[in-house]
């Protein structure tokens, strides 16, 4: 997509989120089945039927996804799509290249080994190498744009607020 197919795409949808705020407001939704045998999740994703279980350093055997390794993915994926958008929009030719992300788990913190190790990714790395002959100056404002408008990098540098609700199933009566 060139950057005027991106504008002629998008510029619809933001004069309506600028003459109705609301309509920009969408709810994206994701479900795991807990359902059957093993400590597993499965998640019905839009491409496919993915299984989630515990990491090996928390006692998983590996053939399973890592709901960690999932949310560094969901940040390379985020990540990598606004800076294809940024760049088709500033007009910076981005030839090619890779999108990194690595963090770093205290597993003792979700094993409940240490009470002082944090649950949770202590640090989060992302790293993009570009084959592009755009300028630094130019790399300085597609990097600013690309962190200000990544969804799942703005989610994880400002938390949003979180609620969990727990139900039991009504038993089914005959």
């Amino acid at each position: 997509m060139d950057k005027s197919k991106l504008a002629e795409t998008q510029g619809p949808l933001k004069s309506q989120y600028k003459e109705d705020p609301e309509s920009a407001v969408v709810t994206l939704k994701a479900d795991g089945d807990v359902d059957g045998s093993g400590i597993a999740c499965r998640v019905q994703t839009s491409q496919a039927l993915v299984e989630a279980g515990l990491h090996p350093a928390t006692g998983g055997d590996g053939t399973q996804l890592c709901s960690g390794d999932m949310l560094l993915e969901a940040l390379v994926a985020c990540a990598g799509v606004t800076l294809r958008a940024v760049s088709t929009s500033m007009g910076v030719e981005i030839r090619g290249g890779n999108v990194h992300a690595e963090g770093d788990l205290d597993f003792r913190g979700t094993l409940g080994v240490a009470k002082d190790a944090p649950v949770g990714f202590r640090e989060v790395r992302l790293r993009f190498d570009l084959d592009t002959d755009a300028d630094a100056d130019t790399l300085a404002t597609l990097h600013k744009l690309t962190e200000r408008y990544c969804v799942v990098f703005q989610t994880l540098a400002k938390p949003p607020e979180l609620s969990v609700e727990m139900t039991p199933r009504q038993a089914a009566t005959a």
